[in-house]
């Protein structure tokens, strides 16, 4: 068996606790951002991004979701699939597909997508502080996932895909970033959906202090999108801590990979629900059941909601409004959202999915993909669809802030976060 040792200047008391830290990353040369870098892991069906993969054999899809290098019948299972991601992450590198900053730097990252516009900065952030709950949380995890995750992280050794996280903007992020993005772009692209993503490398000490500074004064981080990501690090930290005698509280598996935007530049979408039949109910019984708590008209067109507490439900080649009763609105911040309501009142006591993170009978479909995603689904595998008015910024926050938990799907974030465009190891 290895033995460690010491790291050099070793001390079990020389661990600092920082909110973020600047790291030397993994990018790819400007020339290949765009090829080597791709949709989020849990953005794609496997068969969409085998798809994708067959077009762009770069693509970071085959370390993130490696199972698009075989077919169903031959793909590997459990570590011998994230074994295949490591391996394929080593050829990157060693291929030229991603090369290592020589300096630690902080990234700032801006997303276009039509109008809007967001700039964050890309960062290494305390577990520390995760388990804290200085970075909170308002989602709960499903462990088959933050199994695989957390698989994923030990065997690549590497933070693959960030942690989306957000802060109440104060206005003083922007000042502290305007230096930075009036110089020329280290690398930035257009991808295959339209959005433009940028980087600035920020590796001079003055700014990294002054960003660091900045997000001291914050009195917490909050999870927008990746918590299984941030829950499977918490995990290897656990276990490498522990596995190694002269921890010290700095090694690279003590933070992981997180984009940080602020909370008023955050664009969230709808998440749709579509549902497979009708817990054996008649068509009669389910639209009675539903009248009972929903004020119900037809609609002549397909309509997305116009604002809270209301639906919009296709059903039977028919698109309805559903308005939510006073009588069910409930002043809890949780129990108030628009997912909520529909669970409480329609899916869980109608429809009969009393759990919507286990349920096969459930599938949400994000609302980028319109509505008539949800038409197509219902005329081949789906019986009735839900589209519900998205959730605010201000609502995530206030969950978080009551320690309450959103129902699963509540949130689908819009432009979506690059994978491979920065990495970042742990060995």
């Amino acid at each position: 068996m290895r033995t460690l040792s010491p790291p050099e200047n070793y001390s079990r008391t020389s661990c600092t606790l920082a909110k973020i830290l600047p790291f030397k990353g993994y990018l790819p040369p400007p020339s290949l951002a765009k090829v080597v870098s791709s949709p989020p892991y849990d953005v794609l069906s496997s068969d969409e991004a085998r798809e994708m993969v067959k077009k762009n054999d770069r693509s970071f899809l085959r370390v993130v979701k490696p199972e698009v290098d075989f077919t169903i019948k031959d793909e590997p299972q459990h570590e011998d699939l994230h074994q295949h991601a490591a391996n394929n992450l080593d050829q990157y590198i060693s291929a030229g597909n991603l090369l290592k900053d020589e300096d630690e730097s902080f990234y700032v990252y801006q997303i276009s997508m039509g109008m809007h516009m967001q700039t964050g900065i890309i960062a290494a952030v305390s577990i520390e502080e995760y388990d804290g709950s200085l970075i909170k949380r308002h989602e709960f995890t499903r462990p088959e996932k933050e199994d695989d995750r957390t698989m994923h992280i030990d065997i690549t050794g590497a933070n693959t895909g960030p942690v989306f996280l957000t802060f109440r903007n104060n206005g003083g992020f922007k000042h502290q970033l305007s230096d930075i993005i009036s110089r020329e772009k280290d690398i930035s692209f257009k991808a295959e959906d339209d959005t433009v993503h940028s980087i600035w490398k920020v590796k001079d000490a003055a700014l990294i202090n002054g960003i660091r500074s900045y997000f001291k004064t914050l009195d917490c981080l909050y999870i927008a999108d990746g918590h299984h990501r941030a829950a499977s690090a918490s995990r290897i930290q656990k276990t490498r801590s522990n596995n190694n005698p002269y921890h010290n509280g700095n090694e690279p598996y003590n933070y992981f990979l997180a984009t940080i935007f602020p909370h008023d530049q955050v664009q969230i979408l709808a998440y749709n629900r579509l549902v497979k039949d009708l817990g054996g109910l008649s068509e009669e019984q389910f639209l009675n059941a539903i009248e009972s708590k929903f004020q119900v008209k037809n609609l002549s067109k397909r309509e997305v909601p116009n604002k809270k507490l209301n639906f919009t439900m296709y059903f039977i080649d028919q698109w309805y409004a559903l308005e939510v009763k006073p009588e069910i609105i409930s002043d809890d911040s949780a129990l108030a959202l628009d997912a909520a309501i529909l669970q409480e009142h329609i899916l869980g006591p109608i429809l009969k999915i009393t759990d919507p993170r286990t349920d096969n009978r459930i599938d949400f479909v994000g609302g980028s993909r319109g509505l008539e995603e949800l038409e197509h689904r219902c005329k081949s595998n789906a019986k009735v669809a839900f589209a519900l008015y998205p959730v605010s910024i201000d609502d995530l926050l206030r969950v978080s802030d009551d320690d309450k938990v959103m129902p699963p799907k509540s949130t689908w974030f819009e432009p979506k976060l690059r994978s491979g465009l920065v990495v970042r190891l742990l060995d």
